[in-house]
């Protein structure tokens, strides 16, 4: 039976790897993939993201179950993340798609500048 025949990308489908491919998604899981990190630290580790993108991400992820959120009880009351199981089944994948982007992203720029100076002529 041939397997890619078989592979559809649905709505749902699309949903989800819209939502775990995102960039502050691939950020985020790449450092939890390290060490499970309060909010603060992953604030630190990704300066370019906005406390409100940083919680909504927080809570695609942990909504489809790549990140569980624990309330650590100190003084103040800290959340910790940490990837789970299901979500450390995604380091593979995401690091074919990596080493991909690495190996053709000069191909990739030679289209880009193609097809703009195509673009550029057209006008």
């Amino acid at each position: 039976m041939d397997t890619a025949a078989e592979v559809r990308i649905d709505a749902p489908h699309r949903e989800l790897l819209d939502q775990i491919l995102d960039k502050w998604s691939l950020a985020v899981l790449n450092d939890l993939c390290e060490r499970p990190c309060r909010f603060n630290e992953l604030r630190r580790a990704i300066p370019q993201v906005t406390q409100k993108s940083l919680t909504a991400t927080l809570r695609r992820l942990e909504r489809n179950g790549v990140v569980e959120r624990e309330v650590v009880s100190t003084r103040p009351v800290a959340v910790r993340y940490r990837i789970t199981d299901l979500g450390k089944t995604l380091r593979h994948p995401v690091d074919v798609l990596l080493a991909w982007t690495s190996q053709h992203m000069p191909a990739v720029e030679r289209a880009r500048e193609d097809f703009d100076e195509r673009e550029a002529a057209r006008l």
